[in-house]
Protein backbone atom coordinates (compact mmCIF):
# COMPACT_ATOMS: atom_id res chain seq x y z
CA UNK A 1 0.00 0.00 0.00
CA UNK A 2 1.11 3.60 -1.05
CA UNK A 3 2.36 5.27 2.36
CA UNK A 4 0.36 8.25 3.24
CA UNK A 5 1.75 11.95 1.80
CA UNK A 6 0.75 15.37 2.97
CA UNK A 7 -2.22 15.60 5.04
CA UNK A 8 -4.00 18.75 5.79
CA UNK A 9 -2.45 20.66 2.77
CA UNK A 10 -3.26 21.45 -0.61
CA UNK A 11 -4.40 18.40 -2.54
CA UNK A 12 -1.04 16.85 -3.76
CA UNK A 13 -1.13 15.75 -7.65
CA UNK A 14 1.58 13.99 -9.39
CA UNK A 15 2.15 15.07 -13.29
CA UNK A 16 3.79 12.50 -15.18
CA UNK A 17 5.08 13.85 -18.56
CA UNK A 18 8.36 13.02 -20.97
CA UNK A 19 7.59 16.93 -22.10
CA UNK A 20 9.42 19.22 -19.50
CA UNK A 21 7.36 22.59 -20.74
CA UNK A 22 3.95 20.33 -21.23
CA UNK A 23 4.79 19.08 -17.44
CA UNK A 24 5.54 22.48 -16.07
CA UNK A 25 2.45 24.02 -17.77
CA UNK A 26 0.17 21.35 -16.21
CA UNK A 27 1.65 22.20 -12.60
CA UNK A 28 0.99 25.29 -13.48
CA UNK A 29 -2.71 25.17 -14.13
CA UNK A 30 -3.07 22.82 -10.92
CA UNK A 31 -1.56 25.33 -8.78
CA UNK A 32 -4.39 27.97 -9.90
CA UNK A 33 -6.65 24.76 -8.69
CA UNK A 34 -5.31 25.38 -5.34
CA UNK A 35 -3.18 22.13 -5.81
CA UNK A 36 0.13 21.07 -5.09
CA UNK A 37 1.81 19.96 -8.43
CA UNK A 38 5.03 17.63 -8.60
CA UNK A 39 6.51 17.08 -12.29
CA UNK A 40 8.04 13.99 -13.30
CA UNK A 41 9.66 12.73 -16.63
CA UNK A 42 11.31 9.28 -15.29
CA UNK A 43 8.84 6.53 -14.58
CA UNK A 44 11.56 5.92 -11.92
CA UNK A 45 11.44 8.71 -9.74
CA UNK A 46 7.63 8.92 -10.08
CA UNK A 47 7.53 5.75 -8.91
CA UNK A 48 10.17 6.59 -5.82
CA UNK A 49 8.70 9.28 -4.44
CA UNK A 50 5.09 7.19 -4.99
CA UNK A 51 6.00 5.11 -2.47
CA UNK A 52 6.14 7.75 0.08
CA UNK A 53 3.62 10.01 -0.86
CA UNK A 54 -0.18 9.73 -1.43
CA UNK A 55 -1.59 12.13 -4.19
CA UNK A 56 -4.58 13.10 -4.68
CA UNK A 57 -4.27 12.91 -8.70
CA UNK A 58 -1.67 11.78 -11.16
CA UNK A 59 -2.03 13.45 -14.53
CA UNK A 60 -0.62 10.75 -17.20
CA UNK A 61 1.01 10.99 -20.79
CA UNK A 62 0.52 8.00 -23.19
CA UNK A 63 3.70 7.98 -24.51
CA UNK A 64 6.89 8.30 -21.69
CA UNK A 65 9.49 7.21 -23.71
CA UNK A 66 11.06 3.97 -22.87
CA UNK A 67 7.94 3.40 -20.97
CA UNK A 68 4.18 4.35 -21.38
CA UNK A 69 0.97 4.46 -19.62
CA UNK A 70 -0.40 1.08 -19.42
CA UNK A 71 2.77 -0.18 -17.81
CA UNK A 72 2.51 3.23 -15.31
CA UNK A 73 -1.11 1.72 -14.93
CA UNK A 74 -0.18 -1.59 -14.16
CA UNK A 75 2.25 -0.52 -11.64
CA UNK A 76 -0.04 1.40 -10.06
CA UNK A 77 -2.91 -1.57 -9.72
CA UNK A 78 -0.13 -3.66 -8.10
CA UNK A 79 0.77 -1.08 -5.30
CA UNK A 80 -3.03 -0.52 -4.92
CA UNK A 81 -3.01 3.22 -5.57
CA UNK A 82 -6.25 4.52 -4.56
CA UNK A 83 -5.81 8.28 -5.65
CA UNK A 84 -7.40 9.65 -9.35
CA UNK A 85 -5.72 8.82 -12.65
CA UNK A 86 -6.18 11.82 -15.40
CA UNK A 87 -5.09 10.17 -18.57
CA UNK A 88 -3.22 13.62 -20.98
CA UNK A 89 -2.47 13.30 -24.45
CA UNK A 90 -2.45 14.71 -28.16
CA UNK A 91 -3.23 11.01 -29.42
CA UNK A 92 -6.20 10.21 -30.94
CA UNK A 93 -9.40 10.14 -28.89
CA UNK A 94 -9.83 6.02 -29.37
CA UNK A 95 -6.33 4.94 -27.95
CA UNK A 96 -6.75 7.53 -24.76
CA UNK A 97 -10.88 5.78 -23.95
CA UNK A 98 -8.84 1.93 -24.66
CA UNK A 99 -6.01 2.82 -22.42
CA UNK A 100 -8.78 4.76 -19.79
CA UNK A 101 -10.45 1.61 -20.06
CA UNK A 102 -7.63 -0.69 -18.87
CA UNK A 103 -7.39 1.37 -15.88
CA UNK A 104 -10.90 1.14 -14.59
CA UNK A 105 -10.71 -3.00 -15.43
CA UNK A 106 -8.00 -3.11 -13.10
CA UNK A 107 -10.20 -1.32 -10.21
CA UNK A 108 -8.46 2.32 -10.83
CA UNK A 109 -10.07 5.22 -10.20
CA UNK A 110 -10.01 6.92 -14.03
CA UNK A 111 -11.32 10.16 -14.82
CA UNK A 112 -12.28 11.01 -18.32
CA UNK A 113 -9.56 11.83 -20.43
CA UNK A 114 -8.25 14.97 -21.78
CA UNK A 115 -6.75 15.52 -25.35
CA UNK A 116 -3.45 18.33 -25.44
CA UNK A 117 -4.01 21.32 -25.80
CA UNK A 118 -6.81 21.89 -22.74
CA UNK A 119 -7.87 24.69 -20.53
CA UNK A 120 -7.00 25.06 -16.71
CA UNK A 121 -11.36 24.99 -16.92
CA UNK A 122 -11.44 21.88 -18.66
CA UNK A 123 -8.55 19.79 -15.67
CA UNK A 124 -10.73 21.39 -12.92
CA UNK A 125 -14.22 19.82 -14.28
CA UNK A 126 -12.20 16.61 -14.70
CA UNK A 127 -10.77 16.94 -11.23
CA UNK A 128 -14.69 17.29 -9.98
CA UNK A 129 -15.92 14.87 -11.51
CA UNK A 130 -16.15 11.11 -10.08
CA UNK A 131 -14.23 8.33 -11.28
CA UNK A 132 -15.81 5.70 -12.60
CA UNK A 133 -14.55 2.05 -12.66
CA UNK A 134 -15.32 -0.94 -15.11
CA UNK A 135 -19.26 -2.49 -14.49
CA UNK A 136 -17.86 -5.69 -13.14
CA UNK A 137 -15.77 -3.74 -10.14
CA UNK A 138 -16.96 -3.04 -7.09
CA UNK A 139 -16.51 0.40 -5.89
CA UNK A 140 -16.31 2.62 -1.90
CA UNK A 141 -18.95 5.21 -1.88
CA UNK A 142 -17.69 8.91 -1.80
CA UNK A 143 -19.06 11.92 -1.53
CA UNK A 144 -20.12 13.35 -4.93
CA UNK A 145 -17.99 16.53 -5.93
CA UNK A 146 -18.80 19.58 -5.40
CA UNK A 147 -21.02 21.61 -8.04
CA UNK A 148 -20.23 25.16 -9.50
CA UNK A 149 -22.55 27.62 -7.41
CA UNK A 150 -24.44 28.75 -10.19
CA UNK A 151 -25.57 26.88 -13.33
CA UNK A 152 -25.27 29.55 -16.55
CA UNK A 153 -28.24 28.61 -18.08
CA UNK A 154 -30.25 29.99 -14.87
CA UNK A 155 -27.82 32.79 -14.86
CA UNK A 156 -28.70 33.85 -18.61
CA UNK A 157 -32.03 33.34 -17.71
CA UNK A 158 -32.59 35.15 -14.71
CA UNK A 159 -30.40 38.20 -15.76
CA UNK A 160 -27.64 37.54 -13.59
CA UNK A 161 -24.68 38.01 -15.59
CA UNK A 162 -22.68 41.37 -15.78
CA UNK A 163 -19.91 42.46 -17.74
CA UNK A 164 -16.35 43.97 -15.67
CA UNK A 165 -13.40 45.43 -17.49
CA UNK A 166 -9.73 45.35 -17.26
CA UNK A 167 -7.64 48.05 -18.42
CA UNK A 168 -5.36 47.54 -21.64
CA UNK A 169 -2.24 49.42 -21.85
CA UNK A 170 -0.29 50.78 -24.67
CA UNK A 171 3.37 49.78 -23.08
CA UNK A 172 4.76 52.58 -25.40
CA UNK A 173 3.08 55.52 -24.33
CA UNK A 174 2.24 54.00 -21.53
CA UNK A 175 -1.47 55.23 -21.87
CA UNK A 176 -4.80 53.14 -21.51
CA UNK A 177 -6.03 52.17 -25.07
CA UNK A 178 -8.59 49.77 -24.62
CA UNK A 179 -10.00 47.30 -22.00
CA UNK A 180 -11.09 43.63 -21.55
CA UNK A 181 -14.70 42.51 -21.47
CA UNK A 182 -15.01 39.71 -18.74
CA UNK A 183 -17.93 37.96 -17.75
CA UNK A 184 -19.12 37.49 -14.21
CA UNK A 185 -22.27 36.69 -12.53
CA UNK A 186 -23.83 37.88 -9.28
CA UNK A 187 -25.93 34.94 -7.42
CA UNK A 188 -28.68 36.61 -5.18
CA UNK A 189 -27.23 33.89 -2.48
CA UNK A 190 -23.86 33.45 -3.41
CA UNK A 191 -23.01 36.63 -4.20
CA UNK A 192 -20.41 37.66 -7.39
CA UNK A 193 -19.22 33.98 -9.49
CA UNK A 194 -16.29 34.12 -11.34
CA UNK A 195 -15.98 32.65 -14.41
CA UNK A 196 -13.84 29.28 -13.15
CA UNK A 197 -17.17 28.74 -11.32
CA UNK A 198 -19.55 29.32 -14.01
CA UNK A 199 -18.40 28.74 -17.44
CA UNK A 200 -19.09 24.98 -18.99
CA UNK A 201 -17.01 22.77 -21.11
CA UNK A 202 -15.65 23.53 -24.44
CA UNK A 203 -18.13 23.35 -27.08
CA UNK A 204 -20.88 23.69 -24.34
CA UNK A 205 -24.19 25.18 -26.41
CA UNK A 206 -24.86 27.65 -23.42
CA UNK A 207 -21.47 29.60 -25.25
CA UNK A 208 -23.29 30.83 -27.55
CA UNK A 209 -26.27 32.72 -26.09
CA UNK A 210 -23.08 34.19 -23.60
CA UNK A 211 -20.82 35.16 -26.82
CA UNK A 212 -24.11 36.77 -27.76
CA UNK A 213 -24.66 38.80 -24.42
CA UNK A 214 -21.25 39.55 -24.14
CA UNK A 215 -20.96 41.15 -27.36
CA UNK A 216 -24.12 43.24 -27.09
CA UNK A 217 -23.55 44.35 -23.47
CA UNK A 218 -19.43 45.17 -24.88
CA UNK A 219 -21.26 47.39 -27.76
CA UNK A 220 -23.59 48.82 -25.67
CA UNK A 221 -21.17 50.05 -23.29
CA UNK A 222 -18.88 51.72 -26.14
CA UNK A 223 -20.61 54.70 -26.21
CA UNK A 224 -20.31 55.48 -23.17
CA UNK A 225 -17.01 55.32 -22.27
CA UNK A 226 -16.45 57.43 -25.23
CA UNK A 227 -18.81 59.87 -23.97
CA UNK A 228 -15.96 60.61 -21.52
CA UNK A 229 -13.21 61.34 -23.80
CA UNK A 230 -11.70 57.45 -24.05
CA UNK A 231 -13.04 55.46 -27.44
CA UNK A 232 -10.99 52.64 -26.32
CA UNK A 233 -10.63 49.39 -28.47
CA UNK A 234 -12.49 47.14 -26.72
CA UNK A 235 -11.57 43.23 -26.68
CA UNK A 236 -14.40 40.04 -26.37
CA UNK A 237 -13.50 36.91 -25.54
CA UNK A 238 -15.43 34.15 -27.86
CA UNK A 239 -15.07 31.04 -28.46
CA UNK A 240 -13.80 29.51 -31.86
CA UNK A 241 -16.70 27.43 -32.07
CA UNK A 242 -19.38 29.79 -31.62
CA UNK A 243 -17.07 32.39 -34.17
CA UNK A 244 -18.25 29.84 -37.00
CA UNK A 245 -21.23 29.19 -35.99
CA UNK A 246 -24.04 30.63 -38.43
CA UNK A 247 -25.87 34.31 -37.95
CA UNK A 248 -22.74 34.75 -35.38
CA UNK A 249 -21.01 37.17 -37.98
CA UNK A 250 -24.52 39.00 -38.63
CA UNK A 251 -24.50 39.23 -34.80
CA UNK A 252 -21.65 41.11 -34.57
CA UNK A 253 -22.74 43.28 -37.78
CA UNK A 254 -26.12 44.35 -36.16
CA UNK A 255 -24.08 45.37 -32.94
CA UNK A 256 -20.94 47.17 -33.96
CA UNK A 257 -21.39 50.81 -33.43
CA UNK A 258 -21.76 53.02 -36.44
CA UNK A 259 -19.76 56.15 -35.11
CA UNK A 260 -16.70 57.65 -36.98
CA UNK A 261 -14.74 57.00 -33.52
CA UNK A 262 -15.36 53.76 -33.01
CA UNK A 263 -11.74 52.34 -33.10
CA UNK A 264 -13.15 48.67 -34.41
CA UNK A 265 -13.93 45.32 -31.94
CA UNK A 266 -11.47 42.70 -31.18
CA UNK A 267 -12.65 38.92 -30.44
CA UNK A 268 -9.95 37.15 -28.47
CA UNK A 269 -9.96 33.12 -29.26
CA UNK A 270 -7.29 30.89 -27.60
CA UNK A 271 -4.59 29.33 -29.11
CA UNK A 272 -5.86 25.83 -28.42
CA UNK A 273 -9.02 26.43 -30.22
CA UNK A 274 -6.90 27.91 -33.37
CA UNK A 275 -4.76 25.37 -33.71
CA UNK A 276 -7.32 22.78 -34.05
CA UNK A 277 -8.87 24.00 -37.08
CA UNK A 278 -7.05 26.73 -38.17
CA UNK A 279 -8.29 26.53 -41.96
CA UNK A 280 -11.92 26.91 -41.18
CA UNK A 281 -12.26 29.84 -39.38
CA UNK A 282 -10.21 31.86 -41.87
CA UNK A 283 -13.11 32.56 -44.15
CA UNK A 284 -15.12 33.64 -40.92
CA UNK A 285 -12.13 36.15 -39.48
CA UNK A 286 -11.60 37.35 -42.83
CA UNK A 287 -15.30 38.31 -43.03
CA UNK A 288 -15.43 40.36 -39.73
CA UNK A 289 -12.46 41.98 -40.60
CA UNK A 290 -15.56 43.95 -43.02
CA UNK A 291 -16.90 44.80 -40.07
CA UNK A 292 -13.90 46.65 -38.27
CA UNK A 293 -13.54 43.51 -35.74
CA UNK A 294 -10.13 41.58 -35.50
CA UNK A 295 -8.87 38.40 -34.25
CA UNK A 296 -6.37 38.14 -31.41
CA UNK A 297 -5.01 35.06 -30.47
CA UNK A 298 -5.41 34.42 -26.93
CA UNK A 299 -3.38 32.80 -24.27
CA UNK A 300 -0.32 32.09 -26.43
CA UNK A 301 2.49 29.51 -25.76
CA UNK A 302 -0.41 28.14 -23.60
CA UNK A 303 -0.98 25.13 -25.95
CA UNK A 304 2.68 24.56 -27.08
CA UNK A 305 2.54 25.24 -30.35
CA UNK A 306 4.12 28.27 -32.99
CA UNK A 307 3.11 30.80 -34.94
CA UNK A 308 4.14 28.78 -37.41
CA UNK A 309 0.24 26.60 -37.49
CA UNK A 310 -1.61 29.68 -37.25
CA UNK A 311 0.39 32.00 -39.82
CA UNK A 312 -2.48 31.42 -42.35
CA UNK A 313 -5.08 32.78 -40.10
CA UNK A 314 -5.12 37.02 -40.74
CA UNK A 315 -4.64 37.78 -36.93
CA UNK A 316 -3.49 40.84 -35.33
CA UNK A 317 -2.73 40.54 -32.02
CA UNK A 318 -1.23 37.46 -30.29
CA UNK A 319 -1.28 37.80 -26.46
CA UNK A 320 1.52 36.20 -24.56
CA UNK A 321 0.19 33.52 -21.68
CA UNK A 322 0.68 34.91 -18.48
CA UNK A 323 3.42 32.00 -17.51
CA UNK A 324 5.44 33.44 -19.79
CA UNK A 325 5.11 37.27 -18.61
CA UNK A 326 5.10 36.46 -14.79
CA UNK A 327 9.51 36.88 -14.37
CA UNK A 328 10.66 37.46 -17.16
CA UNK A 329 12.66 40.55 -16.04
CA UNK A 330 14.49 37.66 -13.45
CA UNK A 331 13.79 34.13 -15.97
CA UNK A 332 16.16 34.78 -18.86
CA UNK A 333 14.85 31.64 -20.77
CA UNK A 334 11.35 33.77 -20.03
CA UNK A 335 12.59 36.69 -21.56
CA UNK A 336 14.12 34.94 -24.63
CA UNK A 337 10.69 33.53 -24.99
CA UNK A 338 9.04 37.16 -24.95
CA UNK A 339 11.93 38.47 -27.56
CA UNK A 340 11.01 35.45 -29.65
CA UNK A 341 7.22 36.31 -30.00
CA UNK A 342 7.50 40.06 -30.37
CA UNK A 343 9.78 39.56 -33.51
CA UNK A 344 7.97 36.78 -35.15
CA UNK A 345 4.51 38.09 -34.23
CA UNK A 346 5.89 41.76 -35.85
CA UNK A 347 6.92 39.97 -39.09
CA UNK A 348 3.40 38.66 -39.67
CA UNK A 349 2.51 42.62 -38.95
CA UNK A 350 0.62 41.42 -36.09
CA UNK A 351 1.05 43.49 -32.57
CA UNK A 352 1.94 41.77 -28.69
CA UNK A 353 0.42 41.97 -25.72
CA UNK A 354 1.52 40.54 -22.65
CA UNK A 355 -0.77 39.30 -19.84
CA UNK A 356 -0.64 39.42 -16.28
CA UNK A 357 1.86 41.63 -15.63
CA UNK A 358 2.31 42.43 -11.65
CA UNK A 359 5.67 43.71 -11.40
CA UNK A 360 7.32 47.14 -12.06
CA UNK A 361 10.53 45.26 -13.18
CA UNK A 362 8.43 43.00 -15.80
CA UNK A 363 7.02 45.71 -16.79
CA UNK A 364 10.30 47.74 -17.63
CA UNK A 365 11.47 44.14 -19.06
CA UNK A 366 8.10 43.95 -21.46
CA UNK A 367 8.86 47.89 -22.71
CA UNK A 368 12.38 46.65 -23.76
CA UNK A 369 11.33 43.50 -25.37
CA UNK A 370 8.85 46.00 -27.56
CA UNK A 371 6.04 44.86 -26.70
CA UNK A 372 3.16 46.49 -27.55
CA UNK A 373 0.08 46.71 -25.27
CA UNK A 374 -0.21 44.72 -21.38
CA UNK A 375 -2.27 43.95 -19.02
CA UNK A 376 -2.58 42.99 -15.58
CA UNK A 377 -2.86 43.51 -11.62
CA UNK A 378 -0.05 45.86 -11.89
CA UNK A 379 -2.59 48.27 -13.08
CA UNK A 380 -5.54 47.41 -12.27
CA UNK A 381 -7.96 44.29 -11.95
CA UNK A 382 -10.98 43.43 -13.31
CA UNK A 383 -14.07 46.19 -12.53
CA UNK A 384 -17.57 46.79 -12.86
CA UNK A 385 -18.67 49.15 -15.73
CA UNK A 386 -19.27 51.99 -13.12
CA UNK A 387 -16.33 51.93 -11.25
CA UNK A 388 -14.34 51.37 -14.68
CA UNK A 389 -15.28 54.84 -15.92
CA UNK A 390 -14.55 56.54 -12.57
CA UNK A 391 -11.25 55.09 -12.74
CA UNK A 392 -10.81 56.53 -16.31
CA UNK A 393 -11.87 60.08 -15.02
CA UNK A 394 -9.71 60.18 -12.02
CA UNK A 395 -6.91 58.70 -13.71
CA UNK A 396 -6.50 55.69 -10.70
CA UNK A 397 -4.78 53.42 -12.87
CA UNK A 398 -1.62 52.84 -11.22
CA UNK A 399 2.01 52.78 -11.69
CA UNK A 400 0.91 54.77 -14.94
CA UNK A 401 1.75 58.35 -13.22
CA UNK A 402 4.87 57.30 -11.24
CA UNK A 403 6.23 55.60 -14.34
CA UNK A 404 5.56 58.05 -16.78
CA UNK A 405 6.79 60.97 -14.35
CA UNK A 406 10.07 58.98 -14.20
CA UNK A 407 10.31 58.99 -17.79
CA UNK A 408 9.40 62.26 -18.32
CA UNK A 409 12.89 63.30 -16.31
CA UNK A 410 14.89 61.12 -18.33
Amino acid sequence: MVAAGNTGGPPLAYVLDDETAVATMICKQLAMLGMEAWQFSDPIKFFTSLRVSRPKLVVLDLALGKSDAVEVIQRLDALKFAGKILLVSGRDERTLNEIENIGRSRGLLMLPSLQKPFRTADLKNRWLQQPELAPNVSKSVSPAPAKPLMDLAEAIRENWLEVWYQPKINLRSLTISGAEALIRARHPLHGLIAPVDLLPPVRDPLYRPLSSFVLRRTLEDWPLFAKQGYPLKLAINVPASVLGEPGFVDEVRRAIPYDAAFPGLIIEITEDEVIADPTGLGEVITQLRLYNTTISIDDFGSAHSSLGRVKDLPFTEIKLDRSFVSGCASDALKRGLCQTVVDLAHRFEASTCAEGIETIDDLRCLVGLGFDSGQGFLFAKPMPRNDFINSLLSQTFEPLPAIQARRAKG
